[in-house]
C-alpha cells in the first residue's frame, strides 16, 4: 500500500514547480531540504499559532513536529510555519483586547496567502484560542484546499487550597470579591498563582472549547481531538493522526466546502446550544458560513435553540471544566446521544473520509452515572442557551446567553458608558446598584474598533453580587454569564439606536419574547439623531483598516462583505 502511494501523483498545485522553466524555483526548495524524490510528494502545510506568551498556544510547535511526521509517514512532504494570535484571557480588559477579533480575520488571511503563494496541496491548522481557531476554519474555507484542524486541547483544572476546581474566570471573579471585601489581597493571589496549572485553552465551556466542539461536529477536526486536554497521550495521538490523514483527504480529494454545508453548521450549533457553548459561536460560525459560501443567518441560529435543549453542567454557569467531559467520553460520546436521539444530521461528511454517523458506530456511550451531561428527560434547559434578541435597541440582532439564568426578564433604567472603563471604575466605586442596565456603547467592530469583550467588566459585576443587566456593542468572554447582551447591531459606531440611549431610559430585556427595547417615543428618539454626532473612525494601522472594512456583527464581522458597487454608485 505504501509503494502504492509513493507510486501516485497526489498533488493539486505543487505540479507547478515541474519543467526545466521552474528549475530556479526548485533551487530553493532543494536548500529547504527537498530532493528529486520529494517534488512528487504533496505539499503540506502544518501550520501552528504556537507563541510563547500564551497558555493556550505554548505547547502547539511540539505538537505541530508530531503532525509532520504523520505526514511523512504517508509520504506526503511537511512544511511547517506559524502564524499570529492573541490570548484573549491575557488581553482582557487592556488596550490589546481591540486587537482580539481582528487578529481572527488576519490569521485567516495570512495562511490563506501562505498556502496559496507556496502552492501547498494542502494543510493542517493546530489552534487552541478563542480566534485562531475560526480564523483557522475561515482559512480552509477560502483556500479550499483538502485540510484539518487540529485542536491543541483544554488546559487541566487549578486548584484552590480546598480542593476545589478553578480556573481563569475564578479569579477574574475573585476581584469583585476583593472589592466587596470578602477576599483579602493575598487569597486573590493564591488564586492567580494556582488558576492556570499548564498548557492548554481556557478550561470551561468557554469560546475555545465551544469553537473546537463546533468545529469536530462540523466535520472538519478527527474525532475526539475537541475534548481531549492539551496534557494528555490522546492529543499526541490525535495529532499524529491527521498528518496521517491529510494525504487520505487528498487521496480522496476532499475539501472544506464539501464538508461544511447547511446541515453540518446546523450540527455546530446544535452542539453548542447542548454545551452552553460562548455567544462568540454565533459571530464565528457566522463567518464561517460567509467564507463557504453557505446560506446561513443570525435568525437561524433561534429555531435550532428552541429545538435543543442545554445539557452540560459545564462552567461558567454549571461546575464541571471541559476535562471533565473528557472523562466521561468526551464530545464524540455527546454527538452520539444527540445523533441517537434525533438532533444531530448524521450523512454530514468529515475529514475521515465517512459521514458523522459513520465515526460514531464504534463510540462508547456517555459513562454510566455521570452527572456532567444531563438527560434529554432532565435538561439543564428545555431548550438553548443562547438567543437572539431583537427590538427598536437592536434591529439586526443581539445575542444574550442565558445558561444557569432564572431570570426571565429584566427592566430597569440605563446606566450609559461609551468605553469599559469607565463602566468598570462606576463598578467598582458603588455607582452601580441592583435593578440597573450597564450600557457600554462604542466598542462594537468599528468603534472598538476590534469588538472587544467585557469579561473583566462582567467578571466583577459578578463578583460583587449585583443583581443587574449588561448590555453592549461589544462582546462577552464564553467565561462571562448572568444576564449579559451583546453583539447589538446596528452597532453605535454606525449610528445604531444605542448610540441615542441615555442613562436612565427604561430598557426591557425578555428572553421569552425574544425583545431588546427601549422605552423612549419615536419624536424623542428623532430629536437625539438630530444632535448625533458619532466619534471620528480609527485610520491609521491594522485597527484602521479593520474599523473601514469590517461588517456588522450581525453578518459575523467579517472583513470581505462587500454588497455594493461603487461604480454602479457613480
Amino acid at each position: 500500500m505504501d509503494n502504492e502511494k509513493n507510486k501516485k501523483d497526489l498533488r493539486i498545485n505543487s505540479f507547478v514547480y515541474d519543467g526545466v522553466v521552474k528549475s530556479p524555483n526548485r533551487a530553493m526548495l532543494r536548500a529547504t531540504g527537498m530532493h528529486d524524490e520529494d517534488f512528487k510528494k504533496p505539499m503540506v502545510g502544518v501550520i501552528s499559532t504556537w507563541a510563547e506568551n500564551t497558555p493556550c498556544n505554548i505547547h502547539l510547535n511540539d505538537l505541530a513536529a508530531i503532525a509532520k511526521n504523520g505526514i511523512k509517514k504517508q509520504h506526503g512532504w511537511p512544511v511547517q510555519f506559524t502564524t499570529v494570535t492573541v490570548s484573549d484571557g491575557i488581553a482582557m480588559g487592556t488596550p490589546g483586547m481591540n486587537y482580539s477579533l481582528p487578529s481572527r480575520d488576519l490569521i485567516a488571511d495570512s495562511i490563506e496567502i501562505a498556502v496559496g503563494g507556496q502552492n501547498l496541496d494542502a494543510f493542517i491548522s493546530i489552534g487552541g484560542c478563542d480566534k485562531n481557531m475560526p480564523g483557522s476554519v475561515i482559512a480552509m474555507a477560502n483556500a479550499n484546499i483538502p485540510s484539518i484542524f487540529v485542536y491543541g486541547g483544554t488546559i487541566a483544572p487549578g486548584q484552590d487550597e480546598d480542593g476545589n476546581d478553578i480556573d481563569l474566570v475564578s479569579v477574574f471573579e475573585a476581584i469583585g470579591k476583593w472589592n466587596n471585601g470578602e477576599m483579602t489581597e493575598e487569597e486573590v493571589r493564591a488564586i492567580e498563582c494556582n488558576a492556570c496549572p499548564g498548557p492548554g485553552a481556557c478550561g470551561g465551556m468557554y469560546t475555545a472549547n465551544t469553537m473546537a466542539s463546533a468545529i469536530e461536529t462540523m466535520g472538519l477536526s478527527l474525532p475526539g481531538s475537541s475534548s481531549n486536554p492539551a496534557a494528555t497521550g490522546d492529543k499526541l495521538k490525535d495529532v499524529f493522526e491527521a498528518g496521517e490523514a491529510i494525504i487520505g483527504l487528498i487521496e480522496k480529494n476532499i475539501r472544506p466546502r464539501d464538508i461544511i454545508t447547511r446541515k453540518s453548521l446546523e450540527n455546530a450549533v446544535v452542539i453548542t446550544m447542548a454545551l452552553g457553548g460562548s455567544t462568540n459561536a454565533i459571530l464565528h460560525l457566522l463567518a464561517i458560513a460567509h467564507a463557504a459560501e453557505v446560506d446561513f443567518a443570525i435568525e437561524d441560529f433561534n429555531e435550532i435553540q428552541k429545538r435543543v435543549p442545554h445539557l452540560a453542567d459545564l462552567k461558567p454557569s454549571g461546575k464541571y471544566v471541559f476535562q471533565d467531559l473528557y472523562n466521561v467520553g468526551g464530545v464524540p460520546a455527546v454527538q452520539k446521544y444527540l445523533l441517537d436521539n434525533g438532533l444531530l444530521h448524521g450523512d454530514c461528511l468529515t475529514v475521515t473520509g465517512k459521514t458523522l454517523a459513520e465515526n460514531l458506530e464504534n463510540v462508547a456511550p456517555l459513562a454510566e452515572g455521570q452527572d456532567v451531561i444531563m438527560p434529554l428527560e432532565n435538561p439543564k434547559r428545555k431548550d438553548g442557551p443562547l438567543i437572539v434578541l431583537k427590538g427598536n435597541l437592536a434591529p439586526d440582532g443581539a445575542v444574550v446567553k442565558v445558561s444557569g439564568l432564572k431570570q426571565r426578564r429584566h427592566e430597569g433604567p440605563a446606566k450609559v458608558f461609551n468605553t469599559e472603563e469607565a463602566a468598570i471604575e462606576a463598578t467598582l466605586n458603588g455607582e452601580i446598584v441592583d435593578g440597573d442596565v450597564v450600557v457600554v456603547r462604542f466598542v462594537g467592530p468599528k468603534g472598538g474598533p476590534g469588538m472587544p469583550e467585557m469579561l473583566s467588566l462582567s467578571s466583577i459585576i459578578s463578583g460583587k453580587g449585583i443583581k443587574v443587566c449588561l448590555i453592549t456593542d461589544g462582546r462577552f468572554s464564553g467565561g462571562s454569564h448572568g444576564f449579559v447582551v451583546g453583539h447589538i447591531a446596528p452597532e453605535a459606531q454606525d449610528g445604531g439606536p444605542i448610540a441615542l440611549l441615555a442613562t436612565n431610559d427604561t430598557i426591557i430585556i425578555d428572553q421569552d419574547t425574544r425583545e431588546l427595547t427601549m422605552q423612549v417615543s419615536d419624536e424623542e428618539l428623532a430629536k437625539r439623531r438630530e444632535k448625533l454626532v458619532l466619534p471620528p473612525l480609527k485610520s491609521r494601522g491594522v485597527l484602521g483598516k479593520y474599523a473601514h472594512i469590517v461588517s456588522s456583527a450581525s453578518k459575523g464581522a467579517v472583513t470581505d462583505f462587500f454588497n455594493r458597487n461603487p461604480f454602479e454608485e457613480k
